[in-house]
């Protein structure tokens, strides 16, 4: 995976009815991941799309496809987007049971496997998980919609996460999904993370190039300020 801040557009917010074209589209404005929304209408309150959408639309980009599964029972669907060609599986804490076993199913695959929290939920359900994830995704918005604010103590959230991550010496991405835009991006960056989903503020702002330079612009800033922060901890 690419060094530096990732941008991950997701195509909730875009035109369903020419979707390949919006995925080709993204890739070629210099998007690093399309980042697809599955919606189920049981975990959360809407329905999207399933494997065969996946699946059409696998051709129309190169980039890395990463699926956050939305649905009440995510081990049913692993395969079945693995198989529609999804490079990253994420699954919901609070969807799964098990959820060490799921997250062996979905590593049995061979695609990447991540864990999403919603905004309640703590930090400490991922204690004995952690060191078997590739990314971890910190809902910044209530789970089920685009277009919704980003929730303030998130920052906290993250911050909190990336400590953790950095005492085990774990290479595992924070990714933050809700609410990400160019006036929210930089303090995220900032607070520790590294892959920024983000749909209205792509999709919704033509030309998608110069939007997700923007974000990609900022978002490097919020890190260099991390990491500026850290040197000056140290040196204290």
């Amino acid at each position: 995976m690419s060094a530096g801040p990732r941008i991950a557009p997701s195509i909730l917010s875009a035109d369903f009815g020419r979707l390949a074209d919006e995925v080709a589209a993204v890739t070629e404005a210099g998007a690093d991941w399309i980042h697809l929304d599955v919606m189920d209408g049981h975990f959360v309150p809407n329905l999207t799309f399933g494997p065969k959408i996946v699946a059409a639309v696998r051709r129309a980009s190169p980039l890395p496809f990463d699926a956050h599964l939305m649905v009440s029972r995510p081990d049913d669907w692993v395969q079945a987007f693995r198989d529609a060609g999804a490079d990253s599986i994420t699954v919901h804490a609070e969807a799964s049971l098990h959820l060490h076993r799921t997250i062996q199913n979905v590593k049995q695959t061979g695609a990447r496997v991540g864990v999403s929290l919603n905004p309640h939920t703590p930090l400490d359900v991922l204690d004995y998980v952690l060191d078997d994830l590739d990314l971890v995704l910190l809902m910044s918005v209530n789970p089920g919609f685009g277009g919704q604010s980003f929730i303030p103590q998130t920052l906290r959230k993250i911050t909190a996460l990336r400590k953790m991550i950095d005492a085990r010496g774990l290479d595992v991405d924070i990714q933050v999904d809700g609410g990400v835009n160019t006036r929210t991006v930089f303090d995220v960056a900032r607070a520790g993370a590294d892959v920024f989903v983000a749909g209205s503020a792509v999709f919704g702002a033509p030309p998608y190039a110069a939007a997700i330079s923007a974000l990609r612009d900022l978002a490097r800033k919020g890190l260099e300020a991390r990491s500026a922060e850290d040197d000056a901890s140290v040196g204290a």
